[in-house]
């Protein structure tokens, strides 16, 4: 190889891709032995290599040997990582808490759960795992409640009865309406009643605006807005993958209800977004969507360290 192919070699150093590598060879006029090593020299010539020579055979035997034990011991740590990689697989949960990195986090950085945030968020995913059964007395009774605290001075009807609708019920049984919302909905639909009964008053009973002739369905409306706040706040996951799941946990540290209290926010924006829109029933999905837009900015915001911080949450009416 002549030195000047040699130094444009080095310089540019192409291998791996690192293409800046920069290797000093400003004594590459003055080498005097090969780059891959040493070679001893018998009478000003490098040693020839010789197939009969018996050394040369017994190095072979040693460099096949050193293979054979490489072969192993590569074969023992692809093991070693295979039965390691199945420990984490089941242990999922256990290391999520222990090193929650996430390839989808927005933030770009790890999240660390408290043992505070890290007991709430538990019991608000069991509270998430309870599908509404019209079965269990429970269900029933929470039903009754809701409709005494949206019609105080009217008897509460049978669970199965055409008054439901005019809550907004999409038939006579409320109970066929819960599916993906489960009985967390019915909770939120409770909590908001008893917390904010100016607002939940104005829109259950849409006194606020120009109405559509074809208004979203009260109720209905409630459990979809729980579903919407579950996946935006990816609450089913080991750890929080967004910014506004990041936001939700810390405002969650420092109050137990602010799932509850982000769905009353979140309620009233959709109707004032319902209301900006001039929307009607056939543009919910829309409504719903611009809602969710809106709740995830305000939720980043830097100057919010709780649920009331937002500044949506100034529209509820106790």
């Amino acid at each position: 190889m002549s030195t000047g192919n040699l130094r444009r070699r080095l310089h540019h150093a192409d291998v791996d891709g690192r293409k800046n590598e920069h290797v000093d060879i400003t004594n590459v006029d003055s080498l005097d032995e090969p780059l891959l090593g040493r070679s001893s020299y018998d009478n000003g010539g490098s040693e020839v290599y010789n197939p009969g020579r018996q050394d040369l055979w017994d190095d072979d035997d040693r460099k096949k040997e050193l293979l054979h034990w490489s072969f192993l011991f590569s074969n023992l740590i692809a093991q070693w990582a295979q039965w390691l990689a199945n420990i984490i697989a089941s242990s999922g949960s256990i290391f999520g808490r222990l090193f929650p990195f996430s390839s989808d986090n927005e933030t770009g950085n790890p999240v660390y759960l408290s043992p505070l945030q890290e007991e709430r968020l538990d019991n608000l995913r069991r509270r998430l795992q309870i599908s509404f059964d019209g079965s269990r007395i429970e269900h029933q009774d929470a039903l009754r409640q809701l409709w005494k605290l949206a019609y105080p001075s009217r008897e509460i009807p049978p669970l199965k009865s055409e008054l439901w609708k005019e809550m907004g019920w999409q038939g006579t049984d409320p109970s066929t309406d819960f599916r993906g919302g489960g009985y967390i909905s019915l909770e939120n639909l409770i909590f908001f009643a008893r917390n904010y009964p100016g607002s939940f008053q104005m829109l259950l009973n849409k006194v606020q605006g120009q109405r559509s002739d074809w208004e979203y369905p009260f109720a209905v409306a409630g459990i979809n807005i729980s579903f919407m706040l579950i996946q935006m706040l990816d609450l089913q996951s080991t750890v929080p993958s967004s910014k506004s799941g990041v936001r939700f946990v810390e405002l969650l540290g420092r109050d137990e209800n602010a799932f509850d209290h982000l769905y009353c926010v979140a309620f009233r924006m959709l109707d004032a977004q319902w209301l900006v829109k001039r929307a009607s029933y056939m543009e919910f999905n829309e409504v719903m969507k611009s809602t969710r837009t809106q709740l995830e900015r305000e939720l980043v915001l830097e100057d919010v360290l709780a649920v009331k911080d937002l500044p949506s949450y100034t529209m509820l009416d106790k």
